[in-house]
């Protein structure tokens, strides 16, 4: 736990790394909107999915928009947006979240990456498929090698409450004193 006034509280493990996986779609989100503002939810909606998270049946009853941008294919529409406004999306994207955390040692998992690459077959499937619907605007290979990059980003549990602090604090990371978001996009 850490709290905008800079206390931390933890026990265990807490200093041990490991792969975000979906809570990273949060920070992707985040830098998406700040890209985009609201024209983000002409590509990805806001209501909850009621299916799986990496659901084919519900992406086509929708038209390959997904419901939201935390399930695996909204996550990959956010990836297609970054990919369209970034020059380096990969390093763009991880220097916004080094930014937004204060934390400079954040970094990818290229082992985690990798087996994500070789497993990720409905990932594939969920892009080529809104792809096919004009949902996906890049190379499927430019925007999953983005998003399986998202998912392997390595923090430690000190570093991912404090990574957060912003959505707490009105959009501005109480430690660096960094603007991170408008205080309507934190809620």
């Amino acid at each position: 736990l850490t709290t905008i006034e800079q206390q931390d509280f933890s026990f265990g493990d807490s200093n041990e790394k490991f792969s975000i996986q979906s809570i990273s779609k949060v920070l992707s989100l985040t830098l998406a909107l700040k890209l985009m503002g609201k024209d983000v939810w002409e590509r990805v909606g806001v209501e909850p999915s009621g299916s799986a998270f990496n659901s084919l049946v519900q992406l086509e009853y929708e038209q390959g928009i997904p419901r939201n941008p935390f399930i695996n294919a909204g996550a990959i529409v956010i990836c297609d947006i970054l990919v369209t406004h970034l020059n380096n999306p990969k390093v763009e994207l991880l220097e916004f979240i080094r930014k937004t955390s204060g934390i400079d040692t954040i970094n990818y998992c290229s082992k985690v990456a990798c087996s994500e690459q070789q497993t990720g077959y409905r990932n594939y499937a969920l892009a080529y498929f809104m792809k096919s619907f004009g949902n996906i605007h890049n190379d499927v290979d430019a925007v999953l090698d983005l998003y399986f990059h998202l998912c392997s980003i390595e923090m430690t549990c000190k570093e991912l409450s404090q990574t957060f602090l912003f959505l707490a604090s009105g959009g501005i990371n109480p430690i660096t004193g960094e603007f991170i978001i408008s205080l309507e996009r934190t809620k």
